[in-house]
């Protein structure tokens, strides 16, 4: 079967991203989002002290990296009732999500949903096996024939974060139509209307939401934001054991396993809560400084409730707003990358150095849209 992938978007910013570098006091990149800040020691050491890792890693896990995952969803994200046969790890969230169309056996004439604000890799898994993509946030409009439903929760771009009575209504539709439906929360701990309790943004998981059924129903989650664990490529699913055994056996045909040095890692990482906080106060702290400096330039930010970025507008075209950032040495992405109604929106990322933060302020003072 033949595919076609989307264009590759970042390719359009190449020209703004040159104008940024030209600016005389360098470019400040507020574009992709990777974090910047160190990975906490506790955790390297954690990765060096397993790399005597001379055996094949398990595909579903240690038993004690299989049971950190478990106690992280009842400790941070209120849903305490998982065992180690609803959770497995990932090479990060992006393969998974890229993939999880493929494994579920999705093809031609099958239709994927995803949010109308959409991380593109939803349409690329999509795409990879021939598959329909709808946009849409209201459960009622999801096709009959639909059988796999994205949502992301807080959102990326725009940092939207789900009730409870959103994401049940989402999953009662999903089950009335035989959909599996799989939520995106790798900013799950980063909620911004909260200090450091990650069920104030609920999970698809919540026993408010699913009532003790996780039939149908996966949560997808990544240590990348929270333990800046990026470069690690650290994450991990859970859900359904029904769908999680589906998907082991066909991963395990596949050899797609994480290391077991950053198996070790994740263990580590999932334990500890005091670095999450820490990280967490040094993006509240950015924030709390970008955003009233953004909004004194004339831009508007809209949700951002959630999630490592800004989602503003300054009511003009979106690529006239990066173009105007740009010529400050200032490089954002629009938001036509995530979705045909944001036209007018740029998406701009909390992962900068403090310095680097105030830097933006500094030049945005001179600025009005």
């Amino acid at each position: 079967m033949a595919f076609s992938l989307p264009d590759w978007p970042w390719d359009a910013l190449a020209p703004y991203a040159a104008r940024a570098r030209a600016h005389p006091q360098g470019v400040i990149d507020l574009s992709v989002g990777s974090p910047v800040d160190p990975t906490p020691a506790i955790i390297r050491e954690s990765l060096s002290a397993a790399t005597d890792a001379h055996s094949y890693p398990l595909t579903a896990g240690t038993p004690a990296l299989a049971e950190a995952i478990v106690d992280w969803f009842g400790r941070r994200r209120g849903v305490g009732d998982l065992s180690v046969a609803n959770v497995m790890p990932t090479i990060g969230s992006k393969e998974f999500i890229a993939g999880l169309a493929l494994w579920l056996g999705l093809g031609p004439g099958d239709i994927v949903v995803q949010p109308s604000l959409a991380y593109p890799t939803y349409a690329v898994g999509a795409a990879l096996v021939g598959a329909t993509v709808f946009s849409s946030d209201d459960p009622v409009e999801w096709p009959e024939s639909t059988r796999l439903i994205w949502i992301n929760s807080p959102g990326n771009p725009d940092g939207r974060i789900l009730s409870v009575e959103q994401l049940a209504a989402a999953v009662a539709r999903a089950r009335e139509i035989g959909a599996v439906i799989a939520s995106d929360e790798c900013y799950a701990e980063l909620g911004w209307d909260d200090e450091f309790d990650a069920t104030a943004t609920p999970s698809i998981l919540d026993p408010r939401v699913t009532a003790g059924d996780h039939a149908s129903v996966l949560c997808v989650c990544s240590l990348s934001k929270q333990s800046n664990l990026a470069g690690y490529r650290a994450g991990f699913v859970a859900g359904s054991s029904a769908l999680i055994g589906r998907l082991l056996a066909v991963r395990k045909h596949l050899g797609i396993v994480p290391p077991a040095p950053i198996q070790a890692a994740m263990i580590t990482a999932l334990g500890d809560d005091t670095h999450v906080r820490a990280q967490k106060a040094l993006y509240r702290s950015r924030r709390d400084r970008l955003r009233p400096a953004l909004e004194r330039a004339g831009l508007r930010i809209e949700h951002s409730e959630g999630g490592l970025y800004l989602w503003a507008t300054s009511g003009q075209d979106a690529w006239a707003t990066v173009g105007h950032l740009a010529d400050l040495g200032i490089l954002v992405v629009p938001g036509t990358f995530y979705g045909a109604g944001t036209s007018q929106h740029v998406r701009v990322a909390l992962t900068a150095s403090d310095s680097a933060i105030d830097s933006a302020v500094d030049r945005l003072a001179s600025a009005q849209f």
